[in-house]
């Protein structure tokens, strides 16, 4: 035991490059510079001084514009990229094609065929790709997992999600596009192994002319009967981010914005007796029974999301395992979100989804 803690602790940091020094990559910046597991050779950006401003303090990692240097240094194992979805392809693809580890920003890719192109090549060389799905490294989430993946919550009936706030409205994406990738990677993650979404119908407004839909509603069919509902909208005045998980045992309320009680767990629910369990001559409604248990609010400890996932991307390197968020979970989530874009475009049709990934 005493071998393997000297081995972790003298294990070499990993080389890191950070792409994109605009609105996450400061936040890549300053997790893999507070980790023990990565040591933060680079940071580049098509804007040297913007990468520089970001770095600050952070003298012994270089700035620079010159991508094709970042990925002939040698001593960089690994590339974050923080950019625009429409750019991730070419950067990604170059980084595998390096023999560099990636992770990648939501989305994946800006479609399922470039995202399928990355997860191949990373594939086919046996290198890590991953990607970022922040709120999947939340202490809340992983404590919803394992309730869902133990069967603490009995079989999953429906799953509701509300992802609401004023603006940002973005001129390149709809709502869908820029809020849902959250909702659908957490779906992802805590749904079990033997339960996936089978399609998906989507409606979206643009109640303000601003070019693409700025609320939308998507359902998804799962392939046990259940059902996902995902709520996303830039016009709402009020923020809200919850998540409801129901289950045949026990329903879990999730609330982001409440910091005192981010999970509740209700013992409350509907059962349904078999028919053989009544008699012929009982009305319908004795097969209905309510069940009215407790409350039970679990403490759920406070753990910044981006620290979890970095520590998550040097485990899949170190141990060569996949990482809990693969670029076939971002497949998953692309898959989503071009069906639902398709059925937005048909008037809310139901669209099925890819078998398997």
């Amino acid at each position: 035991m005493r071998q393997g803690k000297r081995n972790a602790v003298t294990q070499e940091p990993l080389g890191v490059a950070v792409v994109g020094a605009g609105y996450w990559g400061p936040n890549l910046v300053r997790n893999f510079q507070a980790s023990d597991r990565f040591r933060l050779r680079w940071l580049c950006d098509l804007d040297v001084q913007r990468a520089e401003r970001v770095l600050g303090g952070y003298s012994t990692v270089q700035a620079t514009a010159d991508y094709a240097a970042v990925l002939a240094d040698d001593s960089v194992a690994a590339v974050a990229v923080a950019t625009p979805a429409g750019t991730h392809l070419d950067i990604a693809l170059a980084a595998l094609r390096a023999g560099k580890h990636v992770l990648v920003e939501k989305p994946l890719a800006a479609t399922y065929a470039d995202g399928m192109r990355l997860v191949t090549e990373a594939e086919e060389r046996g290198l890590t790709l991953m990607c970022d799905h922040t709120y999947c490294y939340t202490p809340a989430v992983g404590r919803i997992r394992d309730m869902v993946h133990s069967g603490e919550l009995g079989e999953i009936h429906f799953v509701d999600s509300v992802r609401i706030n004023l603006g940002l409205v973005q001129k390149d994406i709809d709502v869908l596009w820029d809020l849902a990738p959250h909702d659908l990677s957490i779906l992802d993650f805590i749904l079990p192994d033997h339960v996936e979404p089978v399609a998906v119908a989507a409606h979206g407004a643009d109640p303000i002319g601003a070019g693409q839909a700025c609320v939308a509603y998507l359902t998804l069919q799962l392939n046990t009967g259940a059902i996902a509902h995902v709520h996303v909208n830039w016009l709402s005045p009020t923020k809200v981010r919850t998540t409801m998980v129901g289950g045949a045992k026990r329903t879990l309320v999730w609330d982001d914005l409440n910091p005192l009680q981010r999970v509740a767990v209700y013992d409350r629910g509907v059962d349904l007796a078999a028919p053989q369990e009544i008699g012929a001559d009982e009305r319908r409604e004795m097969l209905v029974s309510y069940r009215a248990g407790d409350m039970v609010a679990p403490a759920i400890g406070e753990k910044e999301a981006l620290r979890g996932m970095v520590d998550e991307f040097a485990d899949a390197i170190t141990h060569r395992r996949a990482p809990l968020t693969d670029g076939r979970a971002g497949l998953r989530v692309l898959d989503i979100l071009e069906a639902a874009s398709r059925s937005l475009q048909f008037k809310g049709a139901v669209v099925g989804l890819r078998a398997g990934h």
